[in-house]
């Protein structure tokens, strides 16, 4: 029972990593690049795609086609947070995401965006 409390105190107390990722068809190369304020639930968004519920379309269709061995998640960019004064890690988030986009364009036959 003390190991169980430990490792409950051990999740709780690991920090929350928010940051930019991409999901990457291995067999055409095309990329979806997203955001997460906590890079732990890309589990979430895998798990959506298994179960054939994505938001995202065309994703969804290749995932179906190709099957989930032909995709591979990576977290391209941890947030880094300011340590003092005021830090909007929304507005930071999505401007990190932004960047990602204008350097992958992961649009039309090159992505899922």
């Amino acid at each position: 029972m003390d190991r169980k409390k430990e490792l409950k105190q051990l999740y709780k107390e690991t920090e929350v990593e928010a940051g930019v990722y991409q999901i990457k068809n291995t067999q055409n190369g095309k990329l979806f690049v997203g955001s997460t304020r906590n890079t732990r639930t890309l589990k979430g968004k895998k798990f959506s795609l298994e179960m054939g519920t994505d938001t995202n379309k065309r994703l969804q269709e290749e995932w179906n086609q190709f099957g989930k061995d032909a995709f591979v998640f990576e977290i391209l960019e941890v947030l880094k947070k300011k340590k003092e004064g005021f830090f909007d890690e929304k507005r930071e988030l999505k401007k990190l995401e932004e960047k990602w986009l204008n350097q992958l364009q992961p649009y039309g036959e090159r992505g899922y965006n």
